[in-house]
């Protein structure tokens, strides 16, 4: 007899049907899974030179951000520690030290990403044996003679300083030597894709070797001022520099085989000076601000400004990645004459660096008011400039390493020349806004020069090289 229609068919009837149905819809994912697996395991088993490139960036960016977060709390327990007053001059001092300490190796450290690719591109291995001894201790002494010119100039404008700067000051002259090996052994190392080896030393160890000391410091009852404080940075940079060497050679020997040394330091330096060049209007505006706001403002605002700056330091990190990692490649594709694969590989070093900024600077600024809390309850009136300094810093990622690519390829002139005048519209600005709006105004003057600039390394590498460097378009034009 016929099933009346609304009784349900046999469930055994059924079950293959859904049993089907399942795996019909368990397939698509299952495919999407395999896909998945499939990209990953392309992505860590790749060799490519794009893709070791992205990864060498990627732990230089790892390893500055775990510096900038130990800069941070690092920063947070000094303010506290030694209160506004003194942290401020500190941070003056120590800004001196980043800024000459940067260049005291008069662009030897750059110039290793140019010369180690060349020497080990055409085989000249004798001098490359030459360089990378030759151009550490001729880094080291130029730098002891920079700090002792440095030494030399505090003494004769002690009656011209304040006070409590004085001491701080000549601190910062002994850190000085150490700072150039430090410069030119990160380069080397940076130029064999080491980038731990590179960075961590002066970015992660340095600086907590420093926090734990100056803890103990104040958990012992001791002084923690700014005399205290740059002495502690002193002998840690010293440390960890010397440190750095041993394990640098150490890895040199498996890379280089031991044989003959060529030493070429007129060579080198007529290559590194143009660099240099460059790269002290670059620090020169990186730093002005600070120094700008030390003459006009009190170490309290300067100390408020650092803390905002430093924050949003880290968008600055993604640029300083990808150029670290990408800068001997670009010499290497010049000197090879593959002209095609360089603006190929360019456009991809602008893409990674913009959009990881701009996430970047995002994050920040969505926490920025909370994490300057973290120095203090006054600090919070940094949260302003922040917004103002991330315009200038988006422009520049926004370009990518322009400036490397200019100066692996021989426009040095040009690219000094872009520099200087940022440098001089930035202090130009500092001193015009500064005494009005304080640090808003240094700001300001910062991100205007950072604009400037970015518009035209773009005009430059389109004019020059025939290079569209924005992170719109890429490539040659």
């Amino acid at each position: 007899m016929a099933l009346p229609s609304f009784v349900s068919r046999s469930p055994a009837r059924d079950e293959p049907a859904t049993a089907t149905g399942s795996n019909d819809a368990a397939h698509p994912r299952r495919r999407a899974a395999a896909r998945i697996y499939a990209r990953i395991k392309a992505i860590l088993t790749e060799k490519s030179e794009s893709r070791i490139a992205q990864l060498v960036a990627g732990k230089a960016f790892l390893v500055r951000v775990a510096s900038a977060g130990l800069a941070l709390v690092s920063q947070v327990f000094l303010a506290r520690w030694m209160g506004a007053f003194e942290f401020g001059i500190f941070i003056y001092a120590w800004t001196w030290v980043l800024m000459i300490g940067a260049l005291s190796d008069l662009g030897l450290s750059s110039a290793a990403k140019r010369f180690i690719p060349e020497y080990a591109e055409t085989k000249a291995y004798d001098h490359l044996r030459g360089f990378l001894t030759g151009s550490r201790w001729l880094s080291l002494a130029i730098a002891t003679g920079i700090g002792t010119v440095g030494a030399l100039g505090v003494w004769l404008m002690a009656a011209h300083l304040d006070p409590y700067a004085v001491v701080p000051l000549y601190l910062a002259c002994a850190v000085i030597p150490i700072y150039g090996l430090v410069q030119t052994q990160a380069g080397i190392a940076q130029s064999y894709d080491w980038p731990n080896l590179a960075l961590m030393p002066f970015f992660v160890w340095r600086q907590l070797a420093m926090t734990a000391m100056m803890g103990a410091a104040y958990l012992l009852g001791a002084p923690t001022g700014a005399v205290i404080a740059m002495i502690v940075a002193a002998v840690t940079t010293w440390a960890v520099t010397l440190g750095q060497m041993v394990v640098l050679n150490r890895r040199l020997k498996d890379k280089v085989e031991p044989g003959p040394k060529i030493h070429e330091p007129r060579v080198w330096l007529a290559t590194s000076l143009p660099i240099f060049i460059v790269e002290g209007f670059y620090l020169l505006l990186t730093y002005v601000d600070i120094l700008m706001l030390e003459h006009y403002r009190s170490p309290d605002e300067v100390a408020v400004y650092y803390a905002g700056a430093r924050l949003l330091a880290i968008v600055a990190f993604v640029y300083f990645a990808i150029a670290s990692a990408t800068t001997h490649k670009f010499t290497q594709y010049h000197i090879a004459g593959d002209s095609k694969r360089l603006a190929s590989f360019f456009a991809e070093t602008t893409k990674w660096t913009f959009w990881p900024s701009l996430a970047v600077c995002g994050g920040i600024l969505a926490f920025g008011k909370p994490l300057l809390g973290l120095f203090g309850g006054d600090f919070e009136s940094g949260y302003r400039v922040m917004f103002i300094l991330s315009v200038g810093m988006l422009a520049r990622a926004a370009v990518g390493p322009a400036e490397r690519l200019l100066n692996m390829l021989g426009e040095r002139k040009q690219c000094a020349a872009i520099y200087a005048g940022a440098f001089a519209l930035n202090f130009a600005l500092c001193m015009a806004l500064i005494p009005r709006i304080g640090i808003d105004g240094a700001g300001i003057a910062t991100s205007t020069a950072l604009v400037f600039e970015s518009i035209m390394l773009y005009v430059i590498a389109k004019r020059r090289l025939g290079f569209h460097v924005f992170i719109l378009g890429g490539g040659r034009s």
